[in-house]
């Protein structure tokens, strides 16, 4: 049975950095990334390696597949205007 995949933030922690994430030989499946984290497709060995390594703060959104399933979003901002 194949490894569990989650969708998840990393936020790198202390003499860690996104660079450094993203140079690492784990093979992340990197989604996002931005100036402070990454958002990556990783497996549950991927993501315990690098919290037990403590390079960084692992947030687990949801497994991919639930992830992917799930509908867009509305932006709480938004306004919806009222029926006709």
């Amino acid at each position: 049975m194949s490894e569990r995949t989650w969708v998840a933030r990393l936020t790198p922690i202390a003499d860690s950095s996104v660079e450094r994430l993203l140079n690492l030989p784990l093979g992340l499946d990197v989604w996002e990334r931005h100036p402070d984290s990454l958002v990556v497709a990783a497996t549950e060995g991927q993501l315990a390696e690098l919290e037990r390594r403590r390079l960084a703060d692992v947030e687990r959104w949801a497994p991919r597949e639930e992830f992917a399933s799930r509908p867009p979003s509305t932006p709480p901002t938004r306004e919806v205007d009222p029926p006709t």
